[in-house]
């Protein structure tokens, strides 16, 4: 499942890619995916231009003319690939927007993903994107207001940083170095957090998202040209190894379960 870098990484690509194109072409097979009728959602969208894109959280927002948004959330899995005009593209594909220059881009969906067009005024209104939490590269993303969040939360600090509604973009592959990063325990109450291991959470979420953006995500995700991430499993350093020795203290590093989620941890590094 794409999460906060993949999403970023596609997005600034498609930013640079295609903003200021015109939509010519909209093709959608998979009518669950969206939130109104097929030809309700091509009458809209049909000659519209791509005015600006960028993400938040897990999600893609496409700013077109008229004040519409084509709001794409990938779900578990999905290849969004760009064609240049001349060029093949994917034979499998779920939608597909092709621009008057001939170029466009293809959704293939490996799950149900969402492809949602919504005017501005009704974004409020969005019940999947609306009560999104910040996204943790954004600049309103301090210290400051981290502990905020954290103020008065009494759950279990993984189930935190899963929550979209606290922090958007962190899901349980990225989790695991962050809180090993952070010396937490995945089942570790929030209340019993100290000031100081609040911050050294913030420090290693803050570079851990931003070490895979650089590499342009995980190994197993495509970006819009069809390339994959560099951040392979030997980036991880607990994440996914399960008897391997910790990197800081070699004792071997197990899968727990959490909740609904499996967990990676350094059972003497981040004691409960």
């Amino acid at each position: 499942m794409p999460e906060l870098p993949e999403i970023t990484v596609i997005a600034g690509q498609m930013n640079r890619e295609i903003v200021g194109k015109h939509v010519a072409i909209v093709e959608a097979k998979q009518p669950k995916n969206l939130n109104i009728p097929v030809a309700e959602f091509e009458k809209i969208i049909n000659g519209k231009t791509v005015n600006e894109i960028f993400s938040r959280g897990k999600w893609i927002f496409i700013k077109l003319t008229a004040a519409y948004y084509l709001l794409v959330n990938l779900g578990m899995g999905a290849e969004l690939l760009y064609f240049a005009p001349n060029q093949r593209f994917p034979e499998k594909y779920h939608f597909k927007i092709a621009f008057s220059d001939e170029s466009g881009f293809t959704i293939h969906f490996w799950w149900l993903g969402y492809i949602h067009l919504v005017h501005e005024k009704e974004l409020s209104k969005h019940e999947l994107t609306s009560k999104l939490g910040v996204s943790p590269t954004d600049e309103s993303f301090t210290l400051e207001n981290f502990k905020k969040l954290l103020t008065n939360k009494k759950g279990r600090i993984k189930d935190f940083l899963l929550d979209q509604k606290n922090m958007a973009g962190v899901g349980n592959v990225y989790v695991q170095d962050i809180l090993f990063k952070a010396r937490l325990h995945p089942n570790r109450k929030i209340p019993t957090i100290s000031e100081k291991e609040s911050e050294s959470l913030y420090k290693a979420i803050i570079n851990t998202l931003n070490h895979s953006i650089k590499l342009g995500g995980l190994a197993y995700e495509k970006d819009f040209y069809g390339k994959s991430g560099r951040f392979t499993l030997d980036e991880f350093l607990v994440g996914y190894k399960t008897g391997k020795p910790c990197p800081s203290c070699k004792t071997p590093i197990e899968k727990i379960k959490t909740g609904s989620t499996s967990s990676y941890i350094c059972p003497k590094c981040q004691l409960l």
